[in-house]
């Protein structure tokens, strides 16, 4: 018997029965990573047929502890240690998802998924492509991304231009604890493959999480509404965004904060309608700007908004280095000062 006929006959067999009727869980308290936790024991619970694997997530609860427990309350068919490979945990992923399982896996830190980019791009995000839609690979690859934690070389990366780039991905990227719940869960329950970028440094944060609040893959929010400027973010950058237009309201300019939260396919109407609405933008991101998701965003705002704009789209994002060693990493990363400098730069009249 092959690993992937037992993975899925285990899955199928030995799954706990999905309870008839669930007691309504009531909202709480939660940080970031415990949100995720929460989100992938729910879907487990309620879907036979989802699995969670990848190195460490079963019985040390993952490097960050995201999974921890999952394996003692689901068992090790369900929630399990693979070796460290991460090519073949995205590989065998595939053929479960072609043959009716919900592999969600994790990529331990976002520089260690390259291994397993060439299985991402050719096959992931070709297979139903490939097959005319015949088969679809309802799978999730979380990837914890992003600086703020300190890491070393291989620890820290902004690898999202990657996928965001790669048709046939979905690529989504929460900036809270409640959308890293909603949006996983409708990542699993999503029927093509999504890339679910997890930020590092937001994994303690704390927030309200409401399991019986949905969000929608695909549909960007305002983080804050604002009448003069519109910051358009993701990710742990949503945090350094609010942060701002708190100081500028002090000053008496009014900051529009839109958390683009799908990165690809990426949420134009609600995007392009905030900055119609204010008439200037800046764009933030701490990836490079060469090449990249903030670069994207500003060409298309540009393109699509620019009889609005009382001045040039401005973007604020990390340098065009490698990843900065930790001692360095403050002056690498897009603080307040540098956002409220890109907004100062604004035509104001």
């Amino acid at each position: 018997m092959t690993m992937l006929e037992t993975s899925g006959q285990q899955a199928t067999s030995g799954a706990q029965t999905p309870q008839a009727a669930q007691t309504p869980q009531a909202p709480q308290t939660l940080t970031m990573a415990a949100a995720v936790d929460l989100a992938l024991a729910d879907a487990l619970q309620s879907d036979p047929s989802v699995l969670v694997f990848g190195e460490d997530v079963g019985r040390l609860g993952g490097v960050f502890r995201v999974t921890d427990g999952l394996t003692r309350r689901f068992g090790e068919q369900r929630c399990f240690d693979t070796p460290l490979a991460e090519s073949g945990i995205v590989g065998t992923a595939v053929g479960m998802a072609m043959n009716g399982l919900r592999p969600v896996v994790e990529m331990q830190f976002d520089a260690f998924a390259y291994p397993a980019f060439e299985q991402i791009v050719s096959h992931v995000a070709k297979m139903g492509n490939r097959t005319r839609g015949a088969i679809r690979l309802p799978m999730v690859i979380r990837v914890p991304f992003g600086g703020g934690i300190g890491g070393v070389e291989h620890h820290c990366d902004s690898s999202e231009a990657y996928y965001a780039h790669t048709p046939g991905l979905t690529v989504v990227a929460p900036a809270t604890p409640q959308d890293a719940y909603s949006l996983l869960r409708a990542a699993i329950e999503f029927p093509d493959p999504v890339i679910f970028l997890e930020p590092k440094k937001l994994y303690w944060s704390k927030g309200q999480v409401d399991p019986s609040v949905t969000a929608e893959i695909g549909r960007a929010a305002v983080a804050r509404p604002g009448t003069d400027v519109t910051l358009v973010t993701y990710g742990a950058m949503v945090g350094v965004a609010l942060a701002a237009a708190a100081v500028a309201e002090g000053e008496g300019r009014s900051i529009q904060v839109v958390d683009v939260r799908t990165l690809s396919p990426c949420d134009d109407e609600t995007i392009f309608a905030a900055v119609r609405s204010t008439g200037r933008a800046v764009v933030l991101a701490e990836a490079p700007g060469y090449a990249s998701v903030a670069a994207e965003l500003a060409a298309r705002i540009g393109e699509h908004c620019f009889e609005f704009l009382e001045a040039p789209v401005r973007r604020v994002t990390g340098f065009d280095i490698p990843y900065a060693p930790p001692k360095l990493e403050h002056h690498y990363l897009p603080d307040l000062d540098r956002v409220l400098d890109a907004v100062d730069t604004l035509d104001w009249g």
